[in-house]
């Protein structure tokens, strides 16, 4: 996997805070969808729980790298044969399950763009989320065992591929799920080969050590706009926040053969383009939470986000 760096200005490095008690004495270290302006805040929680000698798949040196950037690559983690059964099972979930809100289509043309839920759907990738080189990173990364929060795999056709905007995962699962702390990560396994004119992640390297706040009350039922707009009016940064990171800390773009994964934090802010070049970019996600990191009521007021969307 080949990370391309942009960036204005050499990349700060900031020591990790230690895990804060906060959460405990049931203060919200992650205020959002704040009534006037947004807020760039240190996160007062670690990246990598425990320590870098947690056991697992991932070596001191990659964990530490992870720490830093937010982020961790491997190539070759899904084989031909699992890429080709987990397309087959996207055609045959979406013929079976119809007109279901667990699919996404694009506004546009109509096409599938995300399938939500795909590990309670289909036996092949529930098993293949259950992996050690993919749970099991994620429980050396957050110290702890692991639910999926979510899983979807997200479609780019070739010519129609919608983009997805800047946003931090954390902060909708946050306000809208109720996500007490970014104790969870997402791995995204690139069922085709995710290129730098596909529509590949981007993401801001060291932005997850920042939270980024976003302006304005959530509606009721917001989720269902939310998923399909390309650029959602709530829970989005404002520009200059993204602005300000981008200068301060650069943007990789990450690219990958068919089978590569990409490790990231859940506090990352990260977008993808569109895709209107001839060759589709397909890609199974699915988001580890902590046990200990149980959803609570949404910190942003409103009712819960539907169980495809957040497993409780």
């Amino acid at each position: 996997m080949v990370t391309q760096t942009a960036n204005k200005n050499t990349q700060i490095t900031k020591t990790e805070i230690p895990e804060s008690d906060n959460q405990a004495r049931g203060v919200d270290v992650y205020r959002t969808r704040l009534a006037h302006r947004s807020q760039i805040e240190p996160r007062p929680h670690n990246t990598v729980w425990g320590s870098m000698g947690n056991p697992g798949p991932l070596s001191a040196p990659e964990l530490r790298h992870y720490a830093d950037r937010g982020y961790h690559t491997e190539n070759k983690v899904l084989s031909a044969a699992d890429i080709d059964a987990c397309l087959s099972e996207v055609s045959d979930i979406t013929d079976r399950l119809g007109d279901d809100d667990r699919v996404i289509r694009e506004s546009s043309s109509g096409d599938v763009r995300s399938l939500f839920a795909v590990h309670k759907l289909s036996d092949l990738i529930a098993e293949i989320c259950d992996r050690e080189s993919i749970r099991g990173v994620a429980e050396q990364i957050l110290d702890d065992e692991v639910t999926i929060h979510q899983s979807r795999i997200n479609l780019k056709p070739g010519f129609a591929g919608g983009p997805f905007y800047w946003h931090s995962d954390f902060e909708t699962w946050h306000a809208e799920d109720g996500m007490p702390a970014p104790r969870a990560l997402s791995v995204s396994l690139a069922l085709t080969p995710n290129l730098s004119t596909n529509g590949p992640l981007m993401i801001i390297p060291g932005s997850h050590r920042r939270f980024v706040s976003c302006v304005g009350a959530t509606p009721d039922g917001y989720h269902r706009e939310s998923l399909t707009s390309y650029r959602p009016p709530f829970g989005t940064p404002e520009e200059g926040d993204v602005a300000t990171l981008a200068d301060e800390l650069g943007i990789d773009t990450i690219t990958g053969p068919a089978g590569s994964a990409l490790y990231f934090d859940s506090n990352c802010l990260h977008a993808s383009s569109g895709n209107i070049t001839p060759y589709p970019r397909s890609n199974l996600f699915v988001v580890f939470n902590a046990k200990s990191n149980a959803l609570q009521e949404p910190f942003g007021g409103t009712a819960p986000r539907p169980d495809h969307l957040a497993h409780r």
